[in-house]
């Protein structure tokens, strides 16, 4: 027992994470959200989210949680999160109200000594427009990744702390729990801290436009992408944890708000966006290249083919669809026959009239003209080129993020397209 008892309002993705970390980490841990079914499925067991390692985490930790729907369960706690994923719109707007509102019910229910923390995502301002007179607030930079949440909660790098005066030093309470995570700490004034969180994305986004832009050269003159990033690696000035890998465009969410972001507070300031326009406009063009390659290959030629998806997340290991690449292409698809499978995102969530469910990941390749894999689920590495190929009726397999080997799919008579590698 550490003595501490920290509290997380608002019990999604991030709340809900983040919370089963510092179980983990020793702390008794208050849970709260509004919404009393979701306090009620969290009681039984039943998580909202995917994510590698919670299930077994919520269960070891289960002693260590309370899960409560009344505000006045933070009233036992020495640090209070608030955390709820904030909502995006189509065009990267983030929807704060429910954000707000669980700030104004923890801070009215925390001892005169507690401390109030924003973690969820704001963009610069929102923090000290909410500073009120014998509130201790903060605002901590969240740096969880859709996938590997508990992984980053557990074992953060660093951890970015915004404060009304960053010379003072932390409270005693807050440090404590801080220190458990045997991580540096970084005191800055709020607006540097919420703009770090953008600044960190920024530098992905960039990263990933280079290697799509680059990615594509290679498969116009015959270099191969993965060839090339072992170098880029090396490079002290680039690093060996380089985001080099092609993708298709930025997807989740995440990523597309802070680009918003940045654009409204450049035409705000009368700054130049012209690079991050290019980001979102090279994002845009890359997401449709697995439908390029589909009519190149076979929808041009092919009368009603049957295309098989393998998956519909945005990416491995999360349930989530925002952005998804799967659902661009689908939305791009109604007049052809669909077949689909993913590992935890239902069927009937697809953007077709009919998609046809199966119910493994080779059962989507019985009969189809062509095999698109568009999230790199681990289990679909497991398929067999040559198992692939007898189910197909067709020969054209699109695997944009390497998951099969494409010498054994060649090998096996399929003609496999993957990004930065030309066509062969």
């Amino acid at each position: 027992m550490t003595g501490l008892t920290v509290g997380y309002a608002g019990m999604t993705h991030l709340g809900l994470n983040s919370a089963v970390a510092g179980a983990e980490r020793g702390f008794d841990i208050v849970c709260f959200d509004p919404d009393v079914r979701v306090i009620e499925d969290l009681n039984r067991g039943d998580l909202p989210v995917v994510e590698p390692d919670l299930p077994e985490l919520f269960t070891k930790n289960r002693a260590r949680l309370t899960f409560s729907a009344e505000a006045s369960s933070l009233a036992a706690c020495d640090v209070v999160y608030v955390a709820p994923d904030v909502p995006t719109d189509d065009r990267g707007g983030s929807d704060l109200s429910g954000l707000t509102s669980l700030i104004d019910s923890a801070a009215g229910q925390l001892r005169a000594d507690a401390v109030l923390v924003i973690l969820s995502q704001v963009p610069p301002g929102f923090t000290r427009g909410h500073v009120r007179p014998a509130l201790t607030l903060y605002y901590q930079v969240e740096t969880l990744i859709f996938g590997r949440a508990i992984e980053r909660a557990l074992h953060p790098e660093r951890t970015i702390v915004g404060c009304a005066d960053p010379a003072e030093p932390l409270p005693e309470s807050y440090r404590r729990f801080l220190e458990a995570f045997g991580c540096p700490a970084l005191p800055v004034r709020y607006e540097s801290a919420e703009l770090c969180k953008i600044s960190i994305n920024c530098c992905l986004v960039a990263s990933i436009s280079v290697a799509n832009t680059l990615a594509e050269l290679c498969e116009g003159i015959g270099a191969v992408w993965s060839e090339i990033v072992p170098a880029l690696k090396l490079d002290r000035r680039i690093g060996p944890h380089a985001y080099l890998a092609p993708g298709l465009g930025i997807a989740g969410g995440n990523l597309e708000r802070d680009l918003s972001t940045v654009l409204r507070l450049a035409e705000q300031i009368g700054s130049d966006s012209s690079v991050p326009r290019a980001w979102i406009h090279n994002s845009r063009y890359r997401k449709d290249w697995v439908l390029r390659t589909l009519h190149e290959t076979v929808l041009r030629v092919t009368q009603d083919p049957l295309v098989a998806v393998l998956g519909l997340a945005y990416k491995e290991n999360t349930h989530s669809t925002k952005n998804s690449p799967s659902f661009a292409l689908i939305e791009s698809l109604p007049p052809c026959r669909l077949q689909v499978f993913d590992p935890v995102v239902p069927t009937d969530s697809a953007p077709h009239p009919y998609p046809i469910g199966v119910a493994t990941a080779q059962a989507v390749c019985e009969g189809a003209d062509v095999l698109a894999i568009m999230t790199p689920w681990p289990e679909f590495r497991d398929l067999d080129p040559g198992e692939i190929a007898k189910s197909m009726t067709g020969r054209t397999v699109v695997d944009p993020y390497a998951i099969l080997d494409g010498a054994s799919c060649r090998a096996a008579g399929l003609s496999y397209h993957t990004l930065g590698v030309t066509d062969a």
